[in-house]
């Protein structure tokens, strides 16, 4: 797996957005982020989002943790906007050290493995620690995807070591 340490300066997403929790999202009868993001597809929600930047990637962000993975969390399906959007929850992701995981096959299976690969990075390396205020999800193209998992500033993470 590629992971990659990054920093990424404050933007903002806007778009649809759910409340959830993991727990909720293992059974098919509570999950809402499927849903969200069909509703995105189906509905074209892409090109109504305004003001949307002109070369915005579609964005997943996961905000407003309530705790840690365990607990409650938004997920927002959207684009980056210029200045706040009027028709969409807006989320502003926070600047600072990023884990980015990269990924590529067929969606949504493909992002389903990789923070799979994610819990198990976190649990393999707890000197690594996430800051549970804002990740995100940016989809480059069909079959490929970066997740970007914020961080506590640490000695244990190193730019060198990329």
């Amino acid at each position: 797996m590629d992971v990659k340490l990054r920093e990424v300066l404050p933007f903002s997403v806007a778009g649809l957005q759910v409340r959830t929790r993991n727990a909720a999202e293992q059974q098919a009868d509570s999950a809402k982020i499927g849903p969200m993001w069909q509703r995105f597809y189906i509905e074209d929600l892409y090109d109504k989002i305004a003001p949307r930047q002109a070369d915005s990637f579609v964005y997943g962000v996961y905000s407003n943790y309530e705790s840690d993975a365990s607990g409650h969390f938004d997920v927002t399906a959207g684009a980056a906007v210029e200045g706040s959007c009027a028709d969409y929850p807006n989320v502003d992701i926070q600047g600072g050290d990023y884990l980015m995981f990269s990924a590529k096959g067929a969606m949504p299976d493909c992002v389903i493995q990789t923070w799979g690969l994610i819990w198990a990075y976190f649990q393999d390396n707890p000197q690594v620690r996430r800051a549970f205020a804002t990740d995100f999800e940016v989809y480059t193209s069909a079959d490929s995807v970066a997740i970007y998992i914020g961080v506590q500033p640490s000695d244990a993470l190193s730019r060198s070591s990329n």
